[in-house]
């Protein structure tokens, strides 16, 4: 379905509910969000066979356009959405990137890897996730439910978002987690030791299925009776009172108290923001049941897919951070391994409905050939020295001078909107241009240069219409289709060699990686140490990775880099994984 192309363009219209006498959040630069254009897909790779015609997806690109691509198979066809969306902490979060194996004839061993950004300017974060919400609520079935994982900074804002892209009446619930295991700060305010999840739905009977735990401390109820209009504690024959033998479980309300993952248990991934699987189980058991199909579009580290797997139900993920899609895709595969383990204790006392059938295939899909930019959060520093732009005061607005343009950098995580020009037309200096069209009349005052991730059509004439009575020129710099002139990162280089019936990896080069750790190829005392993951197709049909070979060791162990080949193998394809999560790919033909 993903890989198929559009016969023509396509567009996708939506109506937003009526919302008269209703309340409704409003910030700068809001604007309706009625409807989207089909975005292509490329299928990259397959794991495992499919079931009964259904293989997971997941996909690396813009979640809007992700969700624009999927309405045309998917709409109403979704039963639940998980999301854990920024919450605008105004953070960078990161994480720290070491070699394997013993340490390198280099201090320069490990550094800090920036994940993703949770920064935002002005009111773009409301109108991003209203765009976001509309969509889920276009791909949820007629009786499918949302659940938004919220803290308490923007709790309010999105669960009103949320209400009237919905319609008054369907709110369900707010679900506290409480994560009774996280250490106080001691400072001036009471720390925080909760999230919520509020949750929405299209039908009133949203829940599937109860959430029992085990009864900790086991009381029996009194057994009474009402006797002559006084309730009496009744006894057996031998006086004693009477109690009613107690549940081994208990039916959860709305506080799930889930410990956070403990930093060195083996689930933790070193993903920022990772949640704790037992969370996506209660949350996936109350609103799903096994063969649903379970959507989540800021997947992260991939908790809700691996949940997913495991329960049996069916699943589509997607992330705009290639290290999420590299994290996720080792995690199912590890899981794959498993098989058919025993489900009773994946989530520890969690009562589950045990999986008739489970689905483990799943393929990998680009969106809008979107592979730029291995993180997003590095995109403007690569931009900037990609394009060679000039600085400016760090006053300014613009990201830097090319060419007697004024630059801008649109967010890279998205498409490029009217929303986002407010920032740039605040930035305008209307009174030098006052100056300039005194001096000279008929010429142009200014030159702007918007470089973005795909835009709105008219986003260039819109700059042009809010400078008026001022003359500017605007130029539209789109990085999906001009990327060919543009080189944003150093590539990665490895040597294949087959010897003795075996596939050996002579060496790999990852020049990205050995930039950011400041080492030279020989001051690593072995390449495998630079290796997350290889992955070898011994039978590769020129477009579609199907690896039959998956060499992902666990924490610090390596790869192996030399592997016997089979008698069938024909043109052998390679993807090695560095530790940024970039690849490197290339052929070996089997004579």
């Amino acid at each position: 379905m993903a890989d198929k192309e559009p016969e023509t363009f396509e567009t996708f219209s939506f109506e937003s509910p009526p919302i008269r006498g209703y309340p409704e959040l409003r910030w700068a630069g809001k604007k309706p969000y009625t409807s989207t254009q089909y975005y292509p897909a490329q299928r990259r790779e397959s794991y495992g066979d499919s079931v009964s015609g259904w293989s997971n997806q997941i996909f690396w690109g813009d979640n809007l356009q992700v969700m624009s691509h999927l309405l045309r198979d998917y709409r109403q066809q979704v039963d639940m959405v998980y999301i854990d969306p920024p919450f605008d902490s105004n953070a960078d979060y990161k994480r720290t990137i070491k070699l394997k194996g013993k340490s390198a004839s280099s201090d320069g061993s490990a550094f800090e890897e920036k994940q993703y950004t949770d920064i935002w300017g002005g009111d773009g974060y409301l109108q991003f996730m209203y765009e976001r919400l509309t969509l889920i609520r276009e791909l949820l079935s007629g009786s499918g439910t949302l659940m938004v994982h919220v803290d308490q900074k923007k709790h309010h804002h999105l669960r009103q978002i949320c209400e009237e892209i919905f319609g008054p009446g369907w709110f369900q619930n707010e679900i506290v987690w409480f994560y009774e295991n996280k250490l106080g700060t001691g400072g001036d305010i009471l720390d925080s030791f909760h999230d919520t999840i509020l949750v929405f739905s299209k039908t009133k009977k949203w829940m599937k299925n109860p959430i029992r735990v085990p009864v900790k401390v086991k009381k029996g109820q009194p057994v009474t009776q009402k006797i002559d209009g006084e309730r009496v504690w009744l006894r057996d024959d031998d006086g004693n009172r009477l109690y009613k033998e107690s549940e081994d479980t208990r039916r959860l309300g709305d506080v799930w108290p889930i410990p956070i993952i403990n930093p060195v248990a083996n689930e933790r991934l070193g993903y920022p923001t990772q949640k704790p699987e037992r969370l996506l189980a209660f949350a996936m058991q109350a609103a799903s049941s096994p063969g649903d199909l379970v959507f989540d579009c800021f997947m992260g580290s991939g908790t809700t897919q691996a949940v997913a797997m495991k329960m049996g139900r069916r699943f589509i993920g997607a992330d705009i951070n290639l290290g999420s899609i590299e994290t996720t895709i080792k995690r199912l595969n590890s899981i794959r391994e498993e098989q058919k383990a025993d489900q009773s204790d994946l989530f520890g006392d969690l009562e589950v409905e045990l999986p008739e059938q489970q689905y483990l295939g799943f393929e990998v899909h680009n969106v809008n050939n979107y592979d730029i930019f291995r993180n997003p959060a590095e995109a403007n520093d690569l931009i900037k020295e990609a394009m060679e732009l000039q600085p400016l005061p760090t006053s300014s607005v613009f990201d830097g001078q090319r060419d007697q343009h004024l630059v801008k950098i649109m967010p890279v995580n998205r498409i490029a909107t009217r929303a986002d020009l407010n920032e740039v037309i605040n930035g305008m200096d209307f009174k030098a241009y006052e100056r300039r069209q005194a001096e000279a009349p008929s010429k142009i005052v200014d030159r702007i240069m918007l470089v973005c991730m795909g835009h709105e059509p008219d986003i260039g004439p819109e700059l042009v219409k809010a400078a008026k009575p001022f003359n500017i020129e605007v130029e539209v710099v789109d990085l999906i289709r001009d990327k060919a002139n543009l080189h944003f990162k150093r590539q990665s280089d490895a040597k294949l060699v087959i010897k003795d019936g075996h596939l050996e990896i002579a060496g790999f080069y990852p020049l990205n990686l050995l930039q950011k750790l400041s080492m030279d190829t020989d001051a690593v005392e072995d390449w495998r140490q630079l290796v997350e993951t290889i992955k070898v197709d011994w039978n590769y049909d020129g477009a579609v990775l199907s690896p039959e070979l998956i060499d992902a060791p666990d924490k610090n162990e390596l790869v192996n880099g030399r592997y016997p080949i089979p008698d069938d193998a024909s043109t052998i394809r390679v993807k090695i994984t560095d530790l940024l999560s970039e690849s490197w790919e290339g052929e070996i033909d089997h004579g």
